[in-house]
């Protein structure tokens, strides 16, 4: 595998563009901070040049500073220079201001025409004085010597001395200082440095998401197969990295699973299969012969013991014929058994169901009466005739009735059957007021040998379901506990 296409690789090369892409914008910052701060010392440069030259010219000429910036022509001061140039003033030999461009510290003419001068210990709210330790002696002539940036940080004071004929001068400048902008340019490294990091960390939290999101995905589809769905699938094995190969090798090993799944299903139903097959062969030995037994005696009632009574003939004739029937259907339902594991050959004609029903419902009135249950028997308009065995087809409402009669064996209640047209099948609901299924058991009720009575083979559903199916038809179950239970079946209308 190509190195740059792995997890590994892209990772690399992706933590590369970062760290460069980091660095050089933080190199731009630099550069750009750099340029700023030197455009800053330039125009403060400027403007102590600008502030000396007028000091300069105040000196050597007649007239005043403020004057001088008036005068039209003069290139002392331009719009940089005036806003940063809060003031200047001219310090003669006897430390008195000789000259000031602030009209407030600027000599004045008493009432004999002398002029008067302000003395520079009178000067208060001067901003700190920058490298006043080279003036030596004289610093401390200057109000401002104490004065720290802390104190005063609005604005810095340059004093230059100037030897005239007179004498040791000093042109001090007052410079302005922009807090705001100083603080926003101090400021606006520490703001791309910020948003320097948070982008690098937002690119982090996407690639961890980005290389992590298939392990989570690998996680949750481990745990959804250690809970039995073995349907699962990653998504990811198109990738080209190890990612997308641990995500495709998962899958294969997934689906091998549920090709071994069913590989085991399909042996335990064959085994469960030849379980039946012996203990059918067992049941209908020890059966068949009671039953056989069972057959003759009801010929020999029915011949030797027969009512004089011509009232009470009829009677007798139905119940030995209905024991002989009973008899006969329990035979065919042992066969039905030992055939459990083999195809049902059906003689499938089109038959009435509800007749099939009707027949059915005459095993359990007897029992329904005793226990009061209400049997109702609803047949809605346009039902077709259906296409199926009326005898398997009894055998599989005789064991829903009687499941429903014994689920109601305590209280009583109301048995159901409604009979309707549905598309291309006749819809039949048996609904019972029993004490109900559980969700859990109602999934596994057409199992084989699933049994939730003690005394129960488990057999009585699956061949049900079996029977249906057959069919070409459906059966499924709705129940509620302590509500009741019904059971459809739709079986194919006759074409």
């Amino acid at each position: 595998m190509n190195f740059f296409k792995t997890f590994r690789g892209k990772l690399l090369i992706i933590l590369a563009f970062l760290l460069v892409a980091t660095l050089g914008v933080q190199y731009y910052l630099n550069l750009e901070t750099q340029e700023e701060n030197n455009k800053t010392l330039e125009a403060q440069t400027q403007a102590l040049v600008a502030g000396f030259a007028l000091a300069t010219n105040g000196l050597t000429s007649n007239e005043y500073m403020e004057d001088l910036v008036k005068r039209e022509g003069q290139t002392f001061f331009d719009e940089k220079t005036t806003s940063r140039i809060k003031n200047i003033l001219i310090i003669d030999n006897e430390w008195q201001v000789y000259d000031s461009l602030d009209p407030q510290f600027a000599p004045t003419t008493d009432a004999q025409g002398e002029p008067k001068y302000v003395n520079l210990s009178e000067l208060v709210n001067l901003p700190p004085l920058m490298e006043g330790s080279r003036l030596g002696e004289d610093l401390q002539r200057f109000p401002n010597a104490a004065v720290t940036p802390e104190d005063f940080p609005d604005g810095e004071a340059h004093a230059i001395p100037v030897q005239t004929s007179k004498g040791r001068y000093y042109v001090m400048v007052i410079l302005e200082n922009d807090t705001k902008e100083a603080a926003a340019r101090a400021a606006r490294p520490l703001i791309y440095t910020l948003g320097i990091l948070l982008l690098s960390t937002l690119t982090t939290f996407f690639l961890v998401w980005r290389f992590t999101r298939p392990i989570a995905n690998l996680s949750n589809a481990a745990r959804r197969i250690a809970d039995g769905d073995l349907s699962v699938r990653v998504k990811g094995a198109e990738r080209s990295d190890e990612m997308g190969e641990l995500a495709s090798r998962f899958n294969e090993m997934t689906a091998e699973l549920a090709k071994n799944r069913e590989l085991e299903a399909r042996v335990q139903e064959a085994e469960k299969s030849a379980v039946v097959g012996r203990l059918a062969s067992a049941i209908a030995h020890e059966i068949r012969n009671p039953l056989n037994y069972i057959n003759l005696t009801l010929d020999h009632l029915r011949n030797k013991f027969k009512p004089e009574d011509p009232e009470k003939q009829p009677t007798f004739e139905k119940l030995t014929a209905q024991l002989k029937t009973e008899v006969g259907r329990i035979n065919n339902q042992i066969s039905d058994f030992l055939r459990y594991s083999r195809p049902i050959k059906l003689n499938l004609q089109p038959t009435d169901v509800r007749e099939i029903i009707e027949d059915s419902l005459h095993i359990i009135e007897p029992q329904a009466e005793d226990q009061n249950i209400v049997i109702s028997v609803v047949e809605r308009e346009n039902v077709s005739l259906i296409s199926g065995d009326a005898e398997f087809l009894r055998s599989v409402f005789n064991n829903l009735f009687i499941n429903a009669i014994q689920a109601m064996e305590k209280d009583g209640g109301n048995l159901n059957v409604t009979i309707s047209p549905e598309d291309e099948f006749v819809k039949i609901e048996i609904a019972d007021t029993g004490g109900g299924i559980t969700e859990e058991n109602s999934a596994k009720i057409f199992e084989p040998y699933f049994s939730t009575k003690e005394t129960g083979t488990g057999l009585g559903l699956a061949i049900v379901k079996k029977v249906i199916d057959d069919h070409n038809g459906e059966i499924g179950v709705e129940s509620h506990l302590n509500e009741g239970t019904k059971f459809t079946v739709r079986l194919p209308k006759v074409d």
